[in-house]
């Protein structure tokens, strides 16, 4: 069976990072959705960076970072709001936010080498003023809280594929997501692994949609579809 992760593989449209295999209702446990794997990648993107400069893959491409920087800036989203980057990797969407003027930003990872590729990456921009730390978003510390707006790009995909108990997994996420936000805060993701029905589904206690934001649709057999889905909510109690 064509899964959308298929078709965007053979139709060029944005890379998603996190391809999976769909099952019945959900995916198929995937190394994609454990910690040891993230910290091999990025000790080896690490380790390029430092031999040539290369910071690596942008997940989803540009345009996904222009699209929700787009929608900011149309809603006017304050220039000094506290914005979480969860996830960061190798921190390229903090470096694009504060070329937009944004000046309160916060990336975080899992991942220890993203995080020192992070601040190689920050350093090297002369970003000076970006809080970057090693942080599993699934148990927080305490003093991560009192955001406006939090990005994923990516991020809840891979935690969707953990080998573990997954469905557990996905409610810590939201239950993280809550702790960390400010009311009426904005939650902005983007994902290849989850439809909008399922998303809103997931997102369902505590948030409400607020902008499906367009993204690459792709056409197959008479059926025109999203291969990527980019969603805002807003927190809502």
């Amino acid at each position: 069976m064509l899964t959308r992760r298929d078709v965007m593989s053979t139709h060029g449209a944005e890379a998603c990072p996190v391809q999976c295999t769909e099952l019945e209702d959900d995916f198929a446990p995937s190394k994609l959705g454990t910690k040891e794997y993230w910290e091999d990648a990025y000790n080896r993107e690490l380790q390029t960076y430092k031999d040539i400069g290369d910071v690596g893959e942008i997940w989803f491409g540009e345009e996904s970072m222009d699209r929700v920087i787009r929608w900011m800036e149309a809603q006017n989203i304050p220039e000094n709001a506290a914005i979480l980057d969860i996830g960061t990797g190798n921190g390229m969407f903090l470096v694009e936010l504060a070329k937009h003027g944004f000046s309160n930003l916060t990336g975080i990872d899992y991942s220890k080498a993203a995080v020192e590729l992070t601040v190689n990456i920050l350093e090297e921009e002369g970003l000076k003023n970006v809080q970057i730390q090693v942080e599993d978003f699934l148990n927080p510390s305490t003093e991560l809280k009192g955001f406006d707006v939090c990005i994923d790009k990516g991020t809840f995909d891979a935690i969707s594929l953990s080998p573990e108990d997954r469905e557990e997994a996905k409610k810590l996420y939201v239950n993280s997501l809550k702790t960390v936000m400010q009311p009426e805060g904005f939650f902005i993701i983007t994902s290849c692994n989850w439809t909008k029905e399922q998303l809103l589904q997931i997102f369902k206690p505590g948030f409400e949609l607020v902008r499906e934001l367009p993204t690459p649709r792709f056409q197959f057999g008479g059926v025109t579809g999203n291969s990527v889905t980019a969603l805002v909510f807003k927190r809502i109690d």
